[in-house]
């Protein structure tokens, strides 16, 4: 389950620089096992030109956030809610789907996780608060 590349970004996250500019601060919290992330976002014309995150918890979820910030940091909105909905899907598998490596990069890491429910929140915490951040951030515009 803790693959080498879940504990790389786990111990070397990207996006953990807070932005002080910022259209929208979304903050997520998951019960069953403490995991929090504070998540910052700024759009313009559609795309993501500002993203952030900050908190604690278990390595899953800290890592989970460092790859979503790779993968969505200067992508558009729609493309970001696409690979959201993607890694979504991976997580509801079950461990049953490969994910693809082309569109989901490091996040296929986390296919293993999907074997274990207790995990999977843990895993979504960040990309459930990124579709909550991009719903406002939207909703403001």
């Amino acid at each position: 389950m803790y693959q080498e590349i879940i504990l790389d970004h786990y111990r070397h996250p990207l996006g953990r620089e807070q932005l002080d500019d910022f259209d929208v601060e979304v903050h997520h919290v998951n019960p069953t096992c403490g995991d929090e992330i504070d998540l910052r976002v700024k759009l313009k014309d559609g795309r993501i030109v500002g993203l952030s995150h900050a908190g604690q918890g278990c390595s899953i979820s800290q890592a989970s956030a460092s790859v979503m910030w790779d993968l969505t940091h200067a992508a558009t909105v729609a493309d970001a809610l696409a690979l959201q909905a993607e890694f979504l899907e991976l997580m509801q598998a079950q461990g049953k789907a490969i994910g693809d490596e082309d569109t989901l990069g490091d996040a296929v890491a986390f296919t293993g996780v999907a074997q274990f429910p207790a995990r999977v929140k843990c895993a979504l915490l960040g990309w459930m608060a990124l579709k909550d951040a991009l719903a406002k951030a939207m909703e403001a515009k």
